[in-house]
């Protein structure tokens, strides 16, 4: 990396506003800018893809103010003098996994999350597709884990009981002269960056296999190893699978500050009081650099991303089978995949997500321009899809470094940490493999002060909530011979039973909320979006709770749903 270079740029492009230097193995950005985009430019042009020297954002910049991280309301000492082996930052996908690979071991695990239930951020708010890995070029962390990853979802899912599907994806192309630098793309893919199942297949085949695409495609590049999961329902299923093993999970609990000496992590203060772990992993999502900052060992900057995701209803399911999007010949260079169609696993469409930068690290507002780009954009590929099916639409915010690339290594200045950071996509379809291999940092790491041994009572089956509607009718009536709320539905779009409602209330991780449950077993998933079934899961919350409808949640503590009876 060229300092002088790097500085050359910046002054041509900035005129002195902006000035990086070399600083503790990191390349750090200095001056001031009227803009989030000029920021962004500004590390860009400083930082290498891929690069173990990370771009620091020091920048002052007029358009984005420090923004306080939003903190839970609760507080007490339930946690006052833990003292565990491992205290996990972060219970997304990453947060959630790891804990899990880590509880094969006799270890005391405690995961915090500052919100009121798992995957509440970018885990629970993409598309929930399990990545290929065909965009992706060796020297990458990405393209390291992808294929691992990609690999392990089928036993992964088997064991969490997780729905999961090889959907395939396809990357149509209307030019036809284009066909020899696919193929060429296609061979190098294949054999050199170990993507194997990557070819192409003629027009002909792609509409034999979906007929509801845009006349004209010329061929398309085919991905069979491409799957879809459902987030937030994987993410959940290994909480609870790490909970069923012994981990500690404290949600609504947001470390504060660090107390570091030595080169050690000594403490964390969190609203639930002060803990004194042995090992921290950071798996923080947008808050990772803050969480580097707190342990001293801040060497990277997060970029947060907006990401917009439609979901249509389930009679457009029936458009495409699988995952798909139209490759368009131009020299426009993204740091995004370009989103697509989505086959879920539920049988929805999913259309998205678009990529914008932002300085606001919690803002998951929806923008209608959002929309309507990623339909202008996906309609070029299959001309039924229309706004008019939309049931909800949904934003996330990503977490990319500025080199573009994951974060996994030990703290660098603190021995004490590990980095879980820069994970964005394929963040879904890494994380098995990323946690195995923290799982083996953090072990090796114990092993040098104490002895660790395996877990002799690990289990790594999962048994999730029973899913009437894709029982036969035998299954179901025994079902609702053994325990007669299982007759009885809630939702009728997603065909949600109470008994449903209630196993999702004594789940391993219980969230008594109505998203909590919606999350579970999918009351409020449908076409009406909860508006006929919502009042009866608040009412089966407050009723398994022994508690008035005015203290059940929608989400969080400040979510009220009713305030009171009516006199």
């Amino acid at each position: 990396m060229n300092l002088r270079k790097i500085n050359h740029r910046l002054e041509k492009r900035f005129s002195g506003r902006v000035t990086a230097a070399l600083r503790d193995g990191a390349m750090v950005l200095t001056g001031n800018v009227d803009t989030w985009a000029e920021v962004v430019e500004a590390c860009g042009l400083a930082a290498e893809r891929y690069s173990k020297i990370h771009v620091v954002n020091d920048l002052v910049c007029a358009e984005a103010q420090p923004q306080k991280m939003r903190l839970p309301k609760v507080t007490d000492d339930t946690l006052e003098g833990r003292r565990p082996d491992v205290l996990i930052i972060g219970g997304g996908i990453s947060g959630a996994s790891i804990a899990r690979e880590l509880s094969k071991w006799k270890l005391d695990i405690l995961l915090v999350e500052k919100e009121a239930d798992l995957a509440l951020q970018a885990s629970g708010r993409n598309d929930g597709e399990v990545h290929p890995g065909i965009d992706l070029k060796k020297g990458s962390k990405k393209h390291a884990y992808v294929r691992k990853g990609n690999a392990m979802y089928d036993q992964v899912c088997q064991e969490l009981d997780v729905p999961f599907r090889r959907v395939g994806q396809y990357v149509c192309f209307q030019n036809g002269w284009f066909r020899p630098f696919a193929a060429l793309y296609c061979l190098l893919r294949k054999y050199r960056d170990g993507i194997s199942d990557t070819k192409i297949i003629s027009a002909r085949e792609l509409y034999r296999r979906e007929p509801e695409f845009t006349p004209g495609f010329q061929f398309a590049i085919s991905n069979p190893s491409a799957g879809c999961v459902c987030p937030y329902g994987l993410t959940i299923a290994y909480g609870e699978n790490a909970v069923q093993n012994g981990v500690q999970v404290s949600l609504n609990t947001a470390v504060l500050e660090m107390e570091v000496k030595d080169g050690k992590i000594l403490s964390a203060k969190t609203n639930r009081g002060r803990v004194y772990p042995g090992l921290v992993i950071n798996a923080a999502g947008v808050f990772a650099e803050e969480v580097a900052a707190m342990a001293g060992d801040r060497f990277y900057s997060i970029h947060p991303r907006r990401g917009t995701n439609a979901i249509l209803d389930k009679k457009a399911g029936t458009y495409v089978n699988a995952i798909a999007s139209i490759k368009e010949i131009t020299k426009n260079k993204s740091n995004t995949k370009g989103g697509g169609i989505l086959h879920t696993v539920h049988d929805n469409l999913l259309v998205g997500p678009d990529a914008v930068e932002t300085w606001e690290k919690e803002n998951v507002e929806t923008h209608a321009e959002s929309i309507e780009k990623t339909f202008q954009k996906h309609q070029k590929t299959m001309p039924k899809l229309s706004q008019k099916d939309i049931i909800t639409y949904f934003t996330g915010v990503r977490a990319p470094t500025f080199e573009e690339d994951f974060i996994i290594e030990m703290g660098r200045k603190t021995e004490n940490l590990i980095h879980c950071a820069g994970i964005q996509s394929p963040g879904l379809t890494t994380a098995p493999a990323v946690a195995l291999d923290v799982e083996k940092m953090a072990v090796d790491y114990l092993k040098k002060t104490k002895k660790v041994e395996k877990n002799p009572d690990y289990n790594p089956v999962r048994r999730g909530i029973p899913v009437l509607r894709d029982m036969s009718d035998e299954d179901r009536s025994a079902l609702i011979r053994k325990n007669p709320d299982y007759g009885i539905i809630v939702c009728r779009c997603e065909e949600v039973s109470k008994g449903e409602i209630l196993d999702a209330l004594k789940s391993p991780i219980c969230v008594p909320t109505v998203d909590g449950i919606k999350k579970r077993v999918r009351p409020g998933m449908g076409r009406c979006q909860g508006g006929f079934c919502s009042p009866l899961v608040t009412k089966i919350i407050a009723d398994y709770l022994d508690e008035p409808l005015s203290q059940v949640k929608k989400s969080s503590e400040d979510s009220n749903i009713t305030c009171g009876p009516i006199v």
